[in-house]
């Protein structure tokens, strides 16, 4: 047999190259998130594919924290950051670093560059350095202070880290080219100076750096091979590269751009998601309904579904957008040959079946999942009264309705059969009870061949079920009008994104689940316990995923 090929991406391409070429012995890679809101599913995607390229090639991963911004950022973030990339399998051992820890060495960069002459303090104000720095077609112009001596620009960059100026008043510029085609590099901001408290680094700092600027730093200081990120850095390039190149870094880490993840009607902007939970619409940023990492993880997603969708859509340096039926296509391979199939009636009627014994309770015997005998069997309780769910009978049903109806005879799943004999309403016109009655000849599993039916349906013993709270989610936009209104900007929100059932009854075999474990409800759906709001006295059961999928596999 030939050797088996194995497809890679183009980055794999490109480190396979710099490795071959000796530009590096071994690969380091990172995830940089600033800690500024919760991460969201295209962030996952920047996790998996950074650890697994430090994986692949027994490199090394690091997580930092990009915290330059202090306006912005808190450690109830960092720590949400933490468990996201943890939960997600991204092991970064003894490697987790913030930027902030690197200001000194980013202020003396700063003071290399001025003695240099590649960078200068200017006076002019935000406006003034936009209107300075020309457009697309048109080149910039150089600032008035832009020629300042090298020993005036000491001075005053070091009168800017003691605090002798107010925010806004004076900023360290890089000196590149104010005629270059790429914006980016028309003499940037790389410090300016805000009189704020840092998280990290309390009040010691009243100056701090600009993004461009600290995280080639950032990443030459961690010895980083390859600062992987998406495209839109791709026209930063040149700076990042620049600011290596300055600050006389060896070996220099190498920046490789790829396409961002996009899925389809969903809120991912932490400007909008913010103000659903301010207005109170989702219950915090990990609401079922989000794609926040913490939202899905909630919602009973696991690592391995995202790591099967992440692998499906691929890397390329082409944007798409993906279905979001792909990520529930994911979920659905991922449980269903892991998760017991229990049964739970979220619309209940009570079954009365007329001539079982009074007070007699019969244990059945049932696998747990039909295509893994791996995961064995389980009893399930039996008797004279159970649960059934409202739609599985009808006083006058249509053609083609096989489950209950006056006269008719249907499976209990891995029980008898049992035929409705009469029923019950209330004041409404509503059913409250139906009453059957059973074959004892045709318990499930003894071989009855006697006759057939057509209709099984499933159903929980009333003196033993669980009541239970199960919330059904839809997707929180409305998929017909698309994320966001045209006219004003605002979300296309979904008034059904969630319904709450409070009166379900689940069978008796919950009794060890906790927080985050998911199951099979027949019929339904896959389900989790709802990891906030669920306690053993009382369960809360979200529905991941229906069983059905619209998305199909390309061919």
């Amino acid at each position: 047999m030939g050797e088996e090929i194995v497809s890679k991406n183009f980055i794999e391409q490109e480190i396979d190259k710099d490795l071959a070429e000796g530009v590096y012995s071994e690969v380091c890679t990172r995830f940089p998130p600033e800690p500024n809101g919760y991460l969201h599913i295209g962030h996952a995607k920047s996790i998996l594919l950074n650890s697994g390229l430090a994986k692949k090639y027994n490199g090394t991963f690091h997580l930092r924290f990009d915290d330059t911004n202090p306006t912005k950022e808190d450690m109830e973030f960092v720590e949400s950051i933490k468990e996201d990339v943890k939960w997600l399998g991204a092991d970064w051992k003894e490697h987790l670093y913030f930027a902030s820890d690197y200001f000194e060495v980013m202020y003396e960069c700063a003071v290399k560059l001025i003695k240099k002459g590649k960078a200068f303090v200017c006076d002019l104000t935000a406006d003034e350095i936009r209107e300075y720095r020309g457009t697309l077609k048109e080149p910039g112009k150089n600032s008035p202070y832009r020629d300042r001596p090298v020993e005036e620009n000491l001075r005053l960059f070091e009168e800017m880290k003691d605090g002798k100026y107010k925010d806004g008043e004076k900023v360290l510029r890089a000196k590149i080219d104010m005629a270059s085609p790429n914006i980016n590099m028309r003499d940037p901001v790389i410090y300016r100076v805000a009189h704020m408290a840092h998280h990290n680094t309390g009040d010691r700092w009243c100056v701090y750096p600009m993004y461009d600027f600290a995280h080639p730093i950032e990443d030459a200081v961690e010895k980083i091979t390859h600062s992987i990120c998406t495209l839109e850095f791709e026209d930063h390039r040149p700076l990042y590269d620049w600011v290596v190149k300055e600050c006389e870094f060896d070996p220099a880490p190498r920046q490789i751009e790829f396409a961002k993840l996009y899925l389809t009607n969903v809120v991912t902007g932490k400007r909008y998601i913010k103000k659903l939970v301010t207005d109170g619409i989702v219950d915090g940023w990990d609401d079922p309904r989000l794609v926040s990492i913490a939202a899905l993880r909630r919602r009973g997603f696991t690592p391995e579904s995202l790591q099967m969708f992440i692998e499906m859509c691929g890397v390329s340096k082409s944007q798409s957008s993906v279905d979001y039926a792909m990520l529930e296509y994911c979920i659905r391979e991922d449980l269903k040959l892991k998760r017991p199939r229990m049964m739970a009636v979220l619309d209940p009627i009570r079954l009365v079946i007329d001539n079982y014994p009074e007070g007699a309770t019969e244990y059945l015997e049932v696998e747990n999942n039909l295509e893994n005998p791996e995961l064995g069997m389980r009893k399930i309780p039996f008797g004279r009264e159970l649960y059934i769910e409202r739609e599985d009978f009808m006083i006058e049903p249509p053609k083609k309705y096989f489950r209950l109806f006056p006269g008719n005879e249907v499976r209990l799943m891995h029980a008898y059969f049992v035929k409705c004999v009469s029923y019950e309403t209330d004041e409404n016109g509503n059913v409250t009870v139906v009453h059957a009655t059973y074959d004892p000849e045709t318990k499930c599993g003894t071989g009855f061949t006697g006759r057939k039916v057509k209709g099984t349906i499933h159903w929980v013993a009333a003196p033993y079920a669980k009541q239970a709270e199960v919330r059904l989610y839809e997707n929180l936009v409305d998929e017909e009008k698309g994320v966001y209104n045209k006219e004003d900007g605002s979300l296309n929100l979904n008034p059904n994104s969630l319904t709450v059932r409070k009166d379900c009854y689940v069978e008796d075999s919950f009794a060890d689940a906790k927080g985050h474990d998911s199951f099979q409800f027949v019929r339904n759906g896959y389900f989790c316990i709802d990891s906030k709001d669920s306690v053993p006295e009382a369960l809360v059961f979200n529905r991941i995923v229906s069983l059905k999928s619209s998305f199909k596999l390309p061919k």
